[in-house]
C-alpha cells in the first residue's frame, strides 16, 4: 500500500503525540501516582506505535513498542516511577524526534536503531519489575488474563459497568415507548490492532444499518481520538427483532475479537417496588441505578429518524488542518482586494462633492465594500492566529534539562500561553524566547547556597507571561535571581574598549544594560554549551526587531530581572498613518504612534546640541525626517507637525511636512533591493497605484 500520501498527516500527528508525551512525562515526574497521566502516556505511545507500523517505519515502531511495554508495567502497578525511568523516556522522545526530522527531510526514518536507548529502556524495565512488590500481582494478572471471557449471562458485561445520565435514560425510554428495541452491546478489539478508532468506526457503520446509536461509552469524541483500550460499548435503538443479526454485522468487521449484546428490557428505568428482590439476570436492575421517578413518556421523541441516521455522530471534530501556504495565498488575495478597495476609495475622494443621485449608489457600494473587506481581513487574520502555546510548550522540558546540567533547582511558571499571535510571528519567536530563558537559568538564578544566604528558596523561579495590549502582544521573561550587576557590566564594557572609564561613569543603568545586547558581549566567566559566546541577547534583539518589536529590560540587583518583549499582532496588514516628507509619501505604523502635535519653532530647545521639545512635563528629542532620509534641508515655518512615537519607555518626535491620514495598508517586502538601511521596513501600494515606503521608527530610537 502506498502511504506516501499520508506522510504529512503522520508528521503532524506524531509531533502532537511527542508534545503530549513530553508534557505527560513532566507531569508524571511531579505526580508519579497519577493514573490518568499514566494511561494517557500509554495510549500516546500505543498510537505512535500503530502509526509508525502503518507507515512502515520499523525502527520507530520498535522503540515505541518498548515504551508502551514500560508504561504498561507502570499502569499495572508492576513497577514504580523512578528518576531513571523519566530520564530514559526523555531519551526515547529525543530519538523519536530525530526519526521525525529524518522523515521530514527524506521521507525515511534513517538507519539509527538506537540500540543503546532500547537496551537502557529494557534495563530500567527489568530492574523496576524485579524490584517492585508487584511480582506476585503480575502473575495473578497473567493468570486472570488466561482465563476465558465470562459468558453473556455473566455480570461482567461492559455495557453493565457504567451509569447513564438523564438524557441517555430519556433517549432509551423514548425509543422503548415507540415500540423499538434497545440493544446493549460491548465490542472487544484484538490487542494487536493498529488502528482501533478506524475499527470502531466500521463497527458503528455496520450496526447503524439496523438503527441509530443513542449511547456511547466512552464518548464518541474519545473513541475518535482513540482514547480507549481494547473495548467500547454502545446502546442501539433498532426495529430489528433479532439481536444476533446486529452482533453478526459487528463481528464481520476485521480485527474484532468478540461482540456481546442483548436486549435491554422495557422495565429498565421503571421504579422498582421497595420490597421486590433484586433480579440477577435483568441488565437494568443489576447494574443501572433507576431514576428517582419514572421517566415521563416523551411523545415528541417517539419518532425514529431514518434508518442509519444517528443523533450522536461518531465524528464530531470541528477543526481541520490547513497548510500554512494556503493561508498565505488567501492572505495575499485579501491584500490585493484591500489595494483594489483603496483605489476605489481614492476615486471616490477625488470626485469630491460632485455627486448626483445616479452616482450615490456607487458611493454607497464603495462604503459597503470597505466594510466587507475589513471584516474579511479580520476573519482571515483570526484564522492565521495561533496561541503562543505552540512555542512555549517545549520550554518546561528545556528548563528541566538545564536544571540538571547547571546543578540548580529551578521551576518554570508559564501564564497566558493562550495569547494569540499571527502564525508568521509565532514561527520566529522560538529562538528569542529560548535565549531569554537560558539566560535566566544560567546568568539570572544564583546557586542554592547563595540563595539560602539571601533568604530565598533553594528552588529558583523563572517566569514567562504573555498578554495582549492594544495591537501588541507583550511577553515577559523574568526570574527571582541575582538581577543584572550593572557595575560588572560597566567594567566589562571598559575592559573591551566599548567606552572610556570617564564616559562610563556618566552612563545610566539602561545605557549600561544595553551593552548586553551588543554582538559578542558576554558576562560568562567561561564558555560552555549554554553560554559564553555572546550570541544570546544579540540574537534576541535582532530577531525581535526584525519582527517589528522591541525589548525592554528591568532589573533590581539581588531580586531578579525581567525582559519585556513587545510584538505586533501581525506582519501582513496594519493600520498606518500616511505622512508626506517633501513630495514623498511614507507610512508609520499606528501602533508606534503616541500623539500628533503642532508646535511652534520657538518652543524648540537644545540639550547637549540635540533638539528637544517640552510637552506635558516630558522632554522629547526631535528627529528631522528630511535629514534622516537625505532630503535637502529647508527653512522651518512658524509651526512644525510632529508625530510623537514610542518604543518601550523611549519617546521621540518625528518632524514631517504634512499629514495625509489613517489608512489600512498591505505590507510588501522589498527583499534584497534595499538592504543599506533599516529605516525602511517595507512598502505598500496606495489607492492611486503609487508606492509608499513604510518607516520603521524603532531604528531611530
Amino acid at each position: 500500500m502506498d502511504v506516501s500520501q499520508y506522510l504529512e498527516i503522520f508528521v503532524e500527528e506524531t509531533s502532537e503525540h511527542l508534545q503530549n508525551l513530553s508534557d505527560g512525562i513532566m507531569t508524571l515526574e511531579k505526580e508519579p501516582d497519577d493514573k490518568d497521566v499514566i494511561n494517557e502516556l500509554f495510549r500516546a505511545a500505543h498510537s505512535l506505535k500503530g502509526m509508525a507500523g502503518t507507515m512502515g517505519f520499523k525502527r520507530m515502531q520498535h522503540l515505541t513498542h518498548d515504551m508502551e511495554n514500560l508504561f504498561q508495567e507502570v499502569r499495572s502497578d508492576h513497577m514504580k516511577v523512578t528518576s531513571a525511568l523519566i530520564d530514559v523516556m526523555f531519551d526515547c522522545l529525543d530519538a523519536i524526534g530525530e526519526y521525525l526530522e529524518n522523515i521530514k527531510a527524506t521521507s525515511d526514518e534513517g538507519t539509527n536503531d538506537n540500540e543503546a536507548i532500547i537496551k537502557e529502556l529494557n534495563a530500567v524495565l527489568e530492574a523496576g519489575v524485579a524490584g517492585a512488590d508487584g511480582g506476585e500481582a503480575k502473575k495473578e494478572e497473567e493468570k486472570k488474563e488466561a482465563e476465558p471471557a465470562p459468558s453473556i449471562a455473566g455480570k461482567e458485561k461492559g455495557y453493565l459497568e457504567f451509569e447513564l445520565n438523564n438524557k441517555e435514560k430519556d433517549d432509551i425510554k423514548a425509543a422503548q415507548d415507540a415500540g423499538h428495541h434497545v440493544y446493549a452491546m460491548t465490542v472487544v478489539i484484538q490487542k494487536d490492532c493498529l488502528l482501533k478508532a478506524a475499527r470502531a468506526f466500521l463497527v458503528f457503520k455496520a450496526v447503524e444499518d439496523f438503527g441509530r446509536i443513542i449511547v456511547y461509552r466512552p464518548s464518541s469524541e474519545a473513541i475518535e481520538d482513540e482514547k480507549f483500550d481494547q473495548e467500547f460499548s454502545f446502546f442501539l435503538d433498532s426495529e430489528e427483532d433479532d439481536v444476533k443479526k446486529v452482533i453478526a454485522a459487528a463481528e464481520a468487521v476485521s480485527e474484532i475479537e468478540s461482540v456481546k449484546g442483548e436486549l435491554l428490557q422495557d422495565a429498565a428505568f421503571e421504579e422498582p417496588a421497595q420490597e421486590a428482590p433484586k433480579a440477577e439476570t435483568a441488565p437494568a436492575q443489576v447494574e443501572h441505578k433507576p431514576a428517582a421517578a419514572p421517566a415521563p413518556k416523551q411523545e415528541k421523541k417517539a419518532a425514529t429518524p431514518a434508518k442509519g441516521k444517528t443523533t450522536q455522530k461518531a465524528v464530531t471534530s470541528r477543526t481541520i488542518r490547513v497548510d500554512i501556504e494556503k493561508l498565505d495565498a488567501l492572505m495575499n488575495q485579501v491584500s490585493e482586494l484591500i489595494i483594489a478597495k483603496n483605489s476605489l476609495v481614492a476615486i471616490g475622494m477625488a470626485a469630491g462633492d460632485s455627486r448626483d443621485e445616479n452616482s450615490q449608489n456607487f458611493y454607497d457600494q464603495i462604503e459597503y465594500l470597505e466594510r466587507i473587506t475589513t471584516n474579511l481581513h479580520e476573519s482571515v487574520m483570526k484564522v492565521r492566529m495561533v496561541p503562543i502555546e505552540s512555542v512555549t510548550n517545549k520550554f518546561p522540558r528545556m528548563i528541566r534539562d538545564l536544571s540538571k546540567t547547571l546543578d540548580k533547582k529551578m521551576e518554570l511558571h508559564i501564564t497566558g500561553e493562550e495569547t494569540e499571535l499571527d502564525r508568521t510571528v509565532v514561527d520566529q519567536l522560538g529562538d528569542p524566547l529560548q535565549h531569554l530563558l537560558r539566560n535566566s537559568a544560567d546568568h539570572g538564578l544564583e546557586n542554592a547556597e547563595l540563595r539560602r544566604k539571601r533568604g530565598k528558596s533553594e528552588v529558583g523561579n523563572i517566569f514567562l507571561n504573555a498578554f495582549q495590549e492594544g495591537n501588541n502582544v507583550i511577553i515577559e521573561v523574568g526570574d527571582d535571581g541575582n538581577g543584572i550587576d550593572t557595575e560588572s557590566v560597566k567594567d566589562k564594557a571598559v575592559e573591551r574598549g566599548l567606552v572610556t572609564p570617564e564616559a562610563a561613569e556618566q552612563l545610566s543603568q539602561k545605557e549600561i544594560i544595553d551593552f548586553l545586547f551588543m554582538p559578542s558581549f558576554s558576562m560568562a566567566k567561561q564558555i560552555s554549551d549554554i553560554s559564553g559566546r555572546g550570541v544570546g541577547l544579540d540574537v534576541v534583539k535582532s530577531n525581535i526587531e526584525a519582527l517589528g518589536g522591541d525589548v525592554e529590560v528591568r532589573s533590581t540587583l539581588g531580586e531578579g530581572s525581567k525582559f519585556i518583549v513587545r510584538l505586533p499582532l501581525t506582519l501582513a496588514i496594519i493600520q498606518a498613518l500616511m505622512v508626506e516628507i517633501r513630495d514623498e509619501k511614507y507610512a508609520i505604523a499606528l501602533a508606534s504612534i503616541q500623539t500628533i502635535e503642532s508646535i511652534s519653532t520657538s518652543d524648540i530647545k537644545y540639550v547637549e546640541s540635540q533638539e528637544v521639545i517640552h510637552i506635558r512635563g516630558e522632554v522629547i528629542p526631535l528627529i528631522r525626517m528630511d535629514k534622516e532620509l537625505d532630503f535637502e534641508p529647508k527653512e522651518d515655518g512658524e509651526d512644525l507637525t510632529v508625530v510623537i512615537v514610542q518604543k518601550g519607555d523611549k519617546t521621540a518626535g518625528l518632524v514631517i511636512d504634512n499629514l495625509i491620514g489613517q489608512q489600512e495598508i498591505v505590507i510588501k517586502s522589498l527583499g534584497a533591493y534595499i538592504c543599506t538601511t533599516k529605516l525602511i521596513s517595507g512598502a505598500t501600494i496606495l489607492g492611486d497605484g503609487e508606492v509608499a515606503l513604510i518607516l520603521d521608527v524603532n531604528t531611530l530610537m
